[in-house]
C-alpha cells in the first residue's frame, strides 16, 4: 500500500469553490467529499456539542467513518438554534457557491434559512437539499434513513435468495449513491452559474430516486412479463453462468459470462463443450432458464479444485473470474498496490490509516489529498476571524454555546 503525506498546498480544479455543508451522516458527506477531493473548500457546519453524527460511527473507539469521509474538509461549529449563529451562517452564505443540507422538508424554512432567504443573500448559491423522499409528495415528511428507501426502491426485493426473504445491503448504499449523484448535480448547477450566466438553484436530492434508478428496467419487465423478477442470490436474471462458487479449499470464485463467447469459453474450459450446442443451454436466455444445471456443471468443476488452481486455469483461458476479496486480500494485491486503490495517510491517533484513494482519476486536473478529517470546531476561529469576529467576541460566543 502506498504511504502518502497530505499536501496542504495542492490546488485542485475546484479551488475557489466554497461549500457550506450543513448535512449530517452519510449522503451529504459523500457528496461534499467528492467536491473536497477535487479542491473545493468544504466547511462542515457542526453542532458545537455533538458534531456530525457520523463521528459517532466508531470502531475500536475511533471515528473510522469520519476519518475517511471528512478528509479534505474544515470544521466550523455553529448552534443553528441560536439567532446569532444563523446570522453568522448567512454572512458566510454571501461568499459561498454551494450549501448542502439534509433536514426534513420544511425544517430549514422553519429555522428562517429557507432557499428564499439564502438566495436573498446570494442569488448564485446552489442549494442541495438531501432528504429521504424529496421535497414534495406524500412521503416528504417521513424520516429518511437509507434502510427505508432501500426497502421501497425495489433494491431489497431484488436482493437475496429465492427461498429466503429480501435482503438489505450491509452498508449505506442508498446514501452513497445519492451522494455521488448529488455531486454530479452540483457540478451541473455550478456550470449553469459560471458558464451560462444563470442564477443559483435548488437541487432536490432524495435518497429514493438515485438507488431506484440503478435497479434496471424492472417496471418495464413487469409490463412485458406480467410478473416481478424473482430473487436470484448470487446468480443473475440476465446472464448465465454468473455466480459465486466455492472451491475445494473453502474459498470462493466470482464468475460472470455475460456474453455468448465468454459462456462458450467457460463451458469449453470445464470440459462441457457439449452444452454449447444443447438447445437447453445454446443461448444466454436458454442458460438463464436452466441456470441450476449450468451452475451445477460450473460449480461442480470448481469445487473439485483449490482456488489458486481455478484462477490460474481461468486466467490462462481469458475467463472473467476472480477471487472474493476481503480487506486483507486487498492489502496484499499487487494491482491494488500499484494503482494505489488504497493509500495510507498520516493520522494523529493511529499513526497512519488506510482509506480509498481519490476517484475518478483525471489526467490533467487530478484531485489531491490535502488534509485529514478535522477535529470538532478545528477551523472555527480562523473562519470567524475572516468575517471580522474578533477573539473576545468568539470567546463570548463560545461561552454561550453559540459556537
Amino acid at each position: 500500500m502506498q504511504r502518502l503525506d497530505f499536501d496542504g498546498q495542492a490546488q485542485g480544479p475546484l479551488a475557489g469553490v466554497r461549500v457550506l455543508d450543513l448535512s449530517r451522516l452519510v449522503a451529504g458527506n459523500m457528496l461534499s467529499l467528492q467536491l473536497a477531493d477535487f479542491g473545493a473548500e468544504v466547511i462542515k457546519v457542526e453542532d458545537p456539542a455533538k458534531g456530525d453524527p457520523l463521528r459517532a460511527w466508531r470502531e475500536g473507539g475511533y471515528e473510522t467513518y469520519w476519518k475517511v469521509y471528512a478528509r479534505n474538509k474544515q470544521s466550523l461549529t455553529l448552534n443553528l438554534r441560536d439567532d446569532e449563529a444563523k446570522h453568522i451562517l448567512l454572512q458566510m452564505v454571501e461568499g459561498a457557491e454551494v450549501l448542502i443540507e439534509n433536514r426534513r422538508p420544511g425544517v430549514l424554512e422553519a429555522m428562517g434559512l429557507g432557499p428564499d432567504v439564502l438566495h436573498g443573500r446570494n442569488p448564485d448559491l446552489v442549494v442541495v437539499r438531501v432528504s429521504g423522499f424529496g421535497q414534495t409528495g406524500p412521503y416528504r415528511e417521513r424520516p429518511g434513513f437509507g434502510t427505508l428507501v432501500e426497502s421501497l426502491s425495489g433494491f431489497a426485493a431484488r436482493n437475496g435468495y429465492p427461498d429466503r426473504g429480501p435482503l438489505l445491503p450491509p452498508l449505506a448504499l442508498a446514501d452513497m449513491i445519492a451522494g455521488l449523484q448529488g455531486a454530479y448535480a452540483t457540478m451541473v448547477a455550478l456550470r449553469e452559474v459560471e458558464l451560462k450566466g444563470g442564477a443559483g438553484q435548488v437541487i432536490d436530492l432524495s435518497l429514493l430516486e438515485p438507488i431506484h434508478s440503478i435497479i434496471g428496467p424492472d417496471s418495464l419487465s413487469l409490463q412485458v412479463n406480467g410478473d416481478v423478477k424473482p430473487r436470484a442470490g448470487n446468480a443473475s436474471n440476465t446472464a448465465s453462468p454468473r455466480n459465486i462458487y466455492e472451491t475445494r479449499d473453502g474459498k470462493y470464485v466470482g464468475l460472470s459470462a455475460s456474453i455468448q463467447s465468454m459462456a462458450e469459453r467457460v463451458l469449453t474450459t470445464i470440459g462441457r463443450a457439449d452444452m454449447i450446442d444443447d438447445p437447453r443451454y445454446r443461448t444466454n436466455a436458454d442458460r438463464v432458464r436452466n441456470r441450476d444445471d449450468v451452475d451445477a456443471a460450473v460449480g461442480g468443476w470448481i469445487h473439485e479444485r483449490d482456488q489458486a488452481e481455478v484462477l490460474r486455469i481461468f486466467g490462462e483461458a481469458g475467463i472473467t473470474a476472480s477471487g472474493i476479496y476481503d480487506p486483507r486480500d486487498m492489502l496484499d494485491d499487487p494491482h491494488f498496490n500499484e494503482r494505489g486503490v488504497l493509500v495510507e495517510l498520516p493520522d494523529d491517533e493511529l499513526g497512519h490509516v488506510p482509506m480509498h484513494n481519490i476517484v475518478p482519476r483525471l489526467s490533467g486536473t487530478p484531485g489531491h489529498l490535502r488534509a485529514p478529517a478535522p477535529t470538532l470546531g478545528e477551523h472555527t476561529d480562523a473562519l470567524l476571524g475572516e468575517l471580522g469576529i474578533n477573539e473576545d467576541t468568539r470567546a463570548d460566543l463560545r461561552a454561550r454555546g453559540v459556537i
